[in-house]
Formats: structure tokens, C-alpha cells, sequence
């Protein structure tokens, strides 16, 4: 089988999804690239470490579009993102680092736990009410540690966790996320750096990889997820969002209940 037709699938899918959802993507190409690296023959002990890098890598060209948009639309704020741009450095680097010292199994357990959450949360649209004020300096740096950590191991981008945060501190839902967006790419950013780090010192990684990230996988996903995020994108204008966000989560759900079976 030629595996780059793969990539180029998984990357059209991924790229339309996201400019349909306004999604980074990690969450559909992490158990997508396990399945064909598995295939592939990577080394058991490092699969689910290849397919978190790889997808991190992804985001950060995702993310720098999608944040040129937003931007354009006047919907990011640049003083939260410059508040909590050190914390998410510090935790997207130590996080590839905490992930390379968990076996394969664990790491993909606690993944697919989280797609659960994440498609329990798209399906009821569930959103924390707004009770209290963003916190000072120092609130909002731990809170980005915290979520450069979680985003990074997940290779999620960070939107699905910063958007709760910034609505349940009063942000509009518009605002939260074409700033989670830009949050999203010192996300990629330090996670990409942090896997490629801890991966090269791994031997008998695949050729071509550099670190944990398979550059083959890393050029043709991105070469067509560019490409059709803007069909997705001109979509959302023509169908009923609510029901898009039903069958990404279903989507989300099935892909989950996959990567279970496949640990079971």
C-alpha cells in the first residue's frame, strides 16, 4: 500500500474539518497516524510518541492561518496572549519530555479518555457559565502552564481547553476563540520543539524522522489540509453549524471507541 495516499487523506479530512469547526486537527490525526503507523511497523514503545509529534508539528501551520483570519477580524486578544504566552512555552516544552517517559499504552489511554471528553462536550455544547473576572499576571501564567501541558501531551492545540477557561472568566465566545486561536501556535510551537528534542536521542526511530516527528507524514498532511481548509470553511456559511458539531463529535465518539478496541 502507498502510504503517502494516506497522509494526503488524512490531511484533507483533518484540513476541512478545521476550517468547517475552526479545529486544530490533533485530535483526528493522532489515532489516524497510530493506525498507519502501527501498519507501518514503528517501534510498538514509541507509536503513540511519533503520532503526538507529528500531529503537533501539523498544528502549527493550521494554527498560523487560522490566527491570521481571526486576527483580521479584530477577534484576538493580544494581552491575554502575551500574559500566558510564558507559561504555555515553559509547559508545551516540559510536556514532551513528561510524554516521553510514559509507555505507549498509558499515554493512548489517557488520549482516548480525553476524545471522549471533547466529543461528551461538542455534542451537549457544553459551556461553563461566566462567574468571575480573568485573573492577574501571575493567574493567567499558571494557567497557561497548565494548558501548555495538557495541550501538548494531547497534541489537542489548546482551543478546547482555553475556550472554558476565558468563557468562565467572562471573555465573549468570539473573542475566546480567535484568542485561543493564537494561543494555539506557541502551543505547536514549544510541543513541536519538545518532541523533535526528547525524540533525538531515540534510536531506531523510522528514517526521515527527525525526533518524534515523521517528516514524510508531517509535509503530506499539511500539504492538503491547506488546501481544503478553506473548503471547509466556505461550508460553515451554508449548513446548520449545531448539526456539523453533532457528527464531529459521533466522529470524535467513533474514532474513540476504535482506539479502545484497539487497546482493549
Amino acid at each position: 500500500m502507498e502510504w503517502w495516499f494516506a497522509y494526503l487523506s488524512i490531511g484533507a479530512v483533518v484540513g476541512f474539518l478545521a476550517g468547517l469547526l475552526g479545529i486544530g486537527g490533533g485530535m483526528i490525526i493522532v489515532p489516524l497516524l497510530v493506525f498507519v503507523f502501527s501498519a507501518k511497523g514503528f517501534p510498538e514503545a514509541h507509536l503513540m510518541h511519533a503520532a503526538l509529534g507529528t500531529a503537533m508539528a501539523t498544528i502549527l501551520f493550521t494554527s498560523f492561518s487560522s490566527v491570521r483570519a481571526h486576527h483580521r477580524h479584530e477577534a484576538v486578544d493580544w494581552k491575554i496572549v502575551r500574559t500566558m504566552a510564558p507559561g504555555i512555552l515553559i509547559g508545551g516544552f516540559a510536556a514532551p519530555a513528561i510524554a516521553a517517559q510514559v509507555p505507549t499504552r498509558p499515554l493512548a489511554m489517557f488520549f482516548t479518555a480525553f476524545m471522549f471528553y471533547a466529543a461528551a462536550q461538542m455534542f451537549f455544547r457544553v459551556q461553563p457559565k461566566a462567574t468571575r473576572e480573568l485573573p492577574g499576571s501571575g493567574g493567567l501564567l499558571v494557567a497557561g502552564g497548565v494548558i501548555g501541558i495538557l495541550s501538548s501531551v494531547l497534541a489537542a492545540g489548546g482551543a478546547f481547553l482555553s475556550i472554558p477557561f476565558m468563557t468562565w472568566c467572562k471573555v465573549p465566545l468570539r473573542r475566546a476563540i480567535g484568542t485561543a486561536a493564537a494561543i494555539g501556535f506557541p502551543i505547536a510551537a514549544a510541543g513541536s520543539i519538545g518532541y523533535i528534542v526528547n525524540g533525538l536521542r531515540i534510536e531506531r526511530l523510522p528514517k526521515y524522522s527527525l525526533g518524534f516527528v515523521y517528516l514524510p507524514a508531517l509535509a503530506l498532511i499539511v500539504a492538503t489540509s491547506m488546501l481544503a481548509a478553506p473548503l471547509g470553511a466556505r461550508l460553515t456559511h451554508a449548513m446548520p453549524l449545531a448539526k456539523l458539531r453533532i457528527v464531529f463529535a459521533l466522529l470524535l465518539l467513533a474514532i474513540g471507541l476504535r482506539m479502545l478496541w484497539t487497546l482493549w
